[in-house]
């Protein structure tokens, strides 16, 4: 293992039980022949890390965080194209390569993949971070570390749209502006789709909306219902409908927004299922469909996509270090934070 001097242990934020995050020093992770370490720049807060510490969906003992970069400290004595001090992207997990689900491109669904929200990771909410070194990629060149941060839950929307076969000329209502939500909003504004309404309870997210240039922002209450009749559609329907705030609620209001041969793409979690009108589905032969993780070129699209992207508009001003990330999630799950929340695990309380 190559490396610069470093402390055998490390501040983290370690999940103990719903609700309940402690900062505490634990054992730096070590380093196989095919790992590299990086010391983590920034993380962004994910709307999944809420589920696992807000919701209590998490395994005590563990440490979430995995929307990251950092520098490279230490690498494994087999690998060789990675040095100490390069800026990296934390990028996707690695999959087989040879199932139908990867022949086919669609790395996301691959048929040997781990098992979601499996114990066992360490992420990114720590000084260190331990990766394999096909799980990285070279940060591109004038772009931050703190701008970069975003790639994960850029190449997540990328996803959605891709599942969504999105158009220029197409109508699309997207639910929820939280940051996957707000990402959505701008790839699809930057694409230059036709029509981009946005539906979004909280005020700041709404704002955050209408900065990214969403041609409507409107409420949840102010959504037009449908007829009764499910053959019938709105005078005004929707050709795409993507679903990012993980809500049932959101989830039935999108299907009756779609025209005849509409698309649904249901990208945010929720554990709380919809139930949807089968004789509307049929009768107007609407597809509905999900969308996991990445593209196979994902990152790639993300990182180069980013550089157009307002950032400043979509992270927080404000960084938070690790003592202060719990009271950040509970404010994003109040939806009084608009932006991307940015953490700086090595930077001090």
């Amino acid at each position: 293992m190559t490396a610069v001097e470093l402390p055998a242990t490390m501040p983290a934020a370690v999940y103990r039980e719903k609700g309940v995050l402690e900062v505490v020093d634990v054992d730096r992770p070590s380093v196989g022949p095919h790992d590299v370490l990086l010391e983590v720049s920034h993380c962004g807060v994910c709307g999944s890390d809420l589920h696992m510490v807000i919701e209590g969906w998490g395994t005590p003992g563990t440490i979430e965080g995995h929307e990251y970069t950092g520098t490279v400290a230490a690498v494994g004595e087999a690998v060789t194209r990675w040095q100490v001090g390069q800026p990296v992207v934390a990028g996707p997990s690695r999959r087989c390569g040879e199932c139908e689900a990867c022949r086919a491109g669609r790395p996301s669904v691959c048929l040997n993949r781990e098992e979601v929200g499996s114990a066992g990771h360490q992420g990114a909410y720590a000084r260190y971070s331990l990766t394999h070194e096909d799980e990285i990629l070279a940060l591109p060149d004038g772009l931050s570390l703190r701008a970069a941060a975003l790639a994960e839950p850029l190449a997540v929307a990328l996803h959605g749209l891709t599942q969504a076969r999105v158009e220029d000329h197409h109508r699309v209502i997207v639910f929820g502006a939280g940051p996957i939500g707000a990402l959505t909003t701008a790839a699809l504004v930057d694409r230059g789709v036709a029509h981009v309404t946005v539906v979004e309870p909280a005020p700041a997210r709404q704002a955050l909306a209408r900065a990214l240039g969403a041609t409507e922002v409107m409420a949840p209450d102010e959504v037009p219902a449908p007829d009764w009749h499910p053959g019938h559609v709105l005078d005004r329907p929707y050709d795409r409908a993507i679903e990012c705030s993980g809500h049932r609620a959101a989830m039935e209001q999108a299907l009756g927004q779609l025209g005849r041969m509409g698309r649904l793409v249901l990208v945010g979690a929720g554990i709380d299922p919809p139930r949807f009108d089968p004789n509307r589905i049929t009768l107007n032969e609407l597809e509905i469909t999900g969308a996991f993780v990445y593209d196979a070129h994902g990152f790639e699209d993300a990182l180069a996509l980013l550089p157009r992207l307002p950032v400043d508009v979509l992270i927080e001003p404000v960084d938070v270090t690790l003592p202060g990330l719990l009271t950040a999630m509970e404010r994003l799950a109040a939806g009084e934070l608009a932006g991307k929340v940015m953490v700086t695990p090595g930077g001090a309380p």
